[in-house]
């Protein structure tokens, strides 16, 4: 969908910009289990099994961590699948990218999932939304699994040289001159 900009041309939605697309649809998401209802600060659910879909880590799990207020309690929304990677592959569980909207924060780990697969892994996640009251309904994404490579990357830091400021600019020019350059010329087959 193109947006109309002022004094002439479009302006291309956020659905055309193959990195958010991308990390939206990276991995896979755990969905909550059941519908659960906040409703003056309690947490209550319809659940006919004997796991419940959510538990608790109380303060005195989290002492000193910054973003855990002294009487908060932590919520965890539990998985009912276990997950198995290839040797070497741990998952990264985190905070479903890019959903800013939703109450809660899911904490990000990383689980060596090619070893630690007969359990299933559980989500603990900060109520961010203190005035949250409603229905979360089953399926919210509660946690982006992404499979990852064990191991430290070479990394190299340091200033761009002349020439490769110069690539840089150009590419910039390039991307800018031709709508969809970075889908038709640089990202890779996802397939």
């Amino acid at each position: 969908m193109n947006n109309p900009v002022e004094g002439g041309g479009v302006d291309l939605t956020i659905k055309h910009c193959m990195p958010f697309m991308d990390a939206l649809t990276t991995g896979f998401v755990i969905p909550l289990q059941a519908d659960i209802t906040v409703k003056d600060g309690e947490f209550s659910w319809d659940w006919p099994h004997e796991e419940s879909p959510l538990g608790f880590h109380f303060p005195t799990q989290a002492p000193g961590v910054p973003f855990v207020d002294e009487d908060e309690v932590v919520v965890k929304a539990h998985n009912f699948w276990s997950i198995h990677t290839e040797p070497g592959y741990a998952t990264l569980f985190t905070h479903p990218l890019n959903r800013w909207d939703l109450p809660f924060r899911t904490l990000s780990g990383i689980v060596d999932t090619d070893s630690f697969d007969a359990l299933p892994v559980h989500f603990p996640m900060i109520w961010v939304d203190k005035e949250f009251e409603g229905v979360l309904p089953a399926g919210t994404p509660v946690a982006q699994c992404l499979p990852i490579e064990r191991g430290r990357a070479e990394i190299e830091v340091g200033a761009m040289s002349v020439e490769e400021y110069s690539d840089a600019k150009g590419l910039k020019d390039r991307i800018k001159d031709e709508r969809g350059f970075y889908k038709s010329h640089i990202r890779q087959d996802r397939s």
